[in-house]
């Protein structure tokens, strides 16, 4: 508030009754200021709460109908890894219409465009199967869009929390996306088994962390190596 408000100024007592005034308003501008901008933070962080918290509801509703009780341990582990909902929501999203929904709030309340079917990687890779229909397609492309956008919001933290070490993200997050595509072309009347469909949810999820990982491996290799110092120096 210091840093707002500017450094202190001195007077002394005999002066004109008009520079005291002129101080005294001058001051009054700067708490002014200073409240507004107190204000404005305490208004974000509010907000980004009640994002957050709608976010957390949407999975909660997700969860609650039947017939995805099966994905409950997966998103508990993602969630125990402290990964952010707002990515979990985004993967449902292929599935879930208010998670597709809310996901497109969340992001477009962050500045973002809403995703959209021209993910040119994403096309390619959907180009390879003949047997999705071109509707299926263009909400594969679309999902893939929407993940890759909500794990910009954070992507070096997002994956820091998911990688196991500094080549491999935990397993889970795979196992969960393969289910949902699974689902999704089961929507589609296409059944295809797990085995079959894991291959090209590697392939999305490859295309959707790409873009950040190096980034993040540098940063997971400089958190190993400081820990290790930290370890070494205890021993010491």
């Amino acid at each position: 508030m210091s840093d707002a408000m500017g450094p202190a100024e001195s007077w002394a007592p005999d002066e004109t009754g008009s520079a005291q005034e002129g101080l005294s308003e001058e001051a009054k501008q700067r708490f002014a200021a200073a409240a507004a901008a107190m204000q404005r933070i305490r208004k974000e962080e509010r907000k980004s709460k009640k994002r957050d918290d709608r976010v957390a509801q949407t999975i909660i509703q997700f969860l609650g109908s039947g017939q995805h009780a099966h994905l409950f341990i997966l998103i508990a582990r993602l969630v125990a890894r402290d990964c952010p909902s707002i990515f979990i929501l985004a993967v449902l999203s292929l599935i879930h219409d208010a998670s597709r929904e809310e996901a497109d709030r969340y992001m477009q309340e962050n500045g973002m465009d809403a995703p959209s079917a021209k993910q040119t990687q994403a096309i390619a890779l959907t180009k390879t199967h003949d047997d999705i229909d071109d509707t299926s397609k263009a909400e594969i492309i679309a999902w893939v869009s929407r993940m890759q956008m909500a794990l910009a919001i954070d992507a070096t933290s997002i994956l820091l929390r998911l990688m196991v070490d500094e080549k491999n993200i935990d397993g889970t997050v795979l196992q969960l996306a393969t289910f949902v595509l699974q689902e999704h072309m089961r929507m589609h009347n296409r059944e295809a088994p797990y085995e079959k469909v894991q291959p090209l949810t590697a392939s999305i999820l490859q295309t959707v962390f790409s873009p950040f990982m190096a980034n993040a491996r540098q940063k997971f290799l400089e958190q190993s190596t400081h820990g290790e110092n930290s370890d070494t120096a205890e021993e010491d």
